[in-house]
């Protein structure tokens, strides 16, 4: 990614400047971390939780089942920080539909989310979970199958499987079948994330709406099929907290921006499959840490 990305806001870099003088963070208060309710989003939320407590903050980490409600608990002050897609900053928050370049996008949530919510993005952690089509390899050997429009003439006989979030997101499956003309599914089945690959192996679905992130596309040896009219945005996971909140805790942002760049989307693979086979999200979160030589 380039460097443009880890820009942070002008009052930021102030902030960075009184943490480095040895301002404290707002009377020792526990910071409220959130996340959403799936695999990825559990160590991450763990992740900023860890890497804080080892800088002597105290933190509560939250689980909330999507998108809105972690936003509107970010807005309303019940949690002060979680980690958001820039692709579901851009699409699903801000109703954004022209795709836009990494930094473009991350560019454009930034300044919007600031000047309307008042929320902040720091730096993004690395990698980059966007959304792509999975077949098994035999249904892609069957039907040809190398890229999103070559279903476009199967896809009334085929059934979608997705997460209950990407059938109504302005970047989700209506994005899908705008941008690929033509495309429409005999069914759409939505289910838990954790479930949607099996279903895929067992032959319940013939098409699965995965993460570039998700460990069993390698397990399972799953085929990703080409995103050849650039209908999904990039998503690169990044911490957002209010502005007014980031003032009064540089410190806060001064360890968080520690966390910049760290990670790659095949380094996250491999951690979220350790998740979804039986490590707790804290454990995977701590190795990650540990592999980075960011904690002992």
């Amino acid at each position: 990614m380039k460097k443009t990305i880890r820009r942070i806001s002008a009052v930021l870099v102030a902030c960075l400047l009184l943490a480095m003088a040895g301002c404290s963070t707002s009377g020792g208060d526990t910071i409220k971390i959130a996340h959403k309710n799936y695999t990825e989003q559990r160590i991450t939320g763990q992740l900023m939780a860890v890497y804080l407590e080892s800088k002597g903050f105290k933190t509560k980490v939250s689980e909330l089942a999507g998108t809105m409600l972690c936003l509107n608990a970010l807005k309303s002050g019940d949690v002060d920080v979680y980690a958001e897609f820039t692709g579901t900053g851009y699409g699903t928050i801000l109703k954004q539909t022209d795709i836009l370049g990494v930094d473009e996008t991350y560019d454009y949530v930034k300044k919007h989310f600031e000047e309307e919510f008042g929320i902040t993005w720091l730096s993004t952690l690395g990698w980059n979970n966007t959304y792509v089509l999975s077949v098994t390899p035999e249904t892609a050997a069957e039907y040809n199958l190398t890229k999103i429009s070559d279903l476009v003439p199967i896809s009334s006989n085929m059934v979608l499987g997705s997460d209950a979030e990407f059938s109504n997101r302005t970047d989700g499956l209506a994005s899908l079948e705008t941008t690929y003309t033509g495309l429409k599914f005999k069914e759409t089945k939505s289910m838990d994330q954790g479930l949607t690959y099996q279903a895929l192996v067992d032959g319940n679905l013939d098409v699965n709406v995965s993460y570039s992130t998700d460990g069993r596309i390698s397990k399972f040896g799953l085929v990703n099929l080409e995103d050849d009219q650039s209908c999904f945005p990039p998503y690169y996971v990044t911490p957002i907290l209010k502005l007014d909140y980031a003032e009064k805790n540089p410190e806060v942002v001064a360890a968080l921006e520690e966390l910049a760049n760290q990670w790659t989307a095949e380094e996250m693979q491999k951690y979220n499959l350790m998740a979804d086979e039986g490590a707790t999200p804290k454990d995977v979160a701590t190795l990650m840490l540990r592999d980075k030589g960011l904690i002992d």
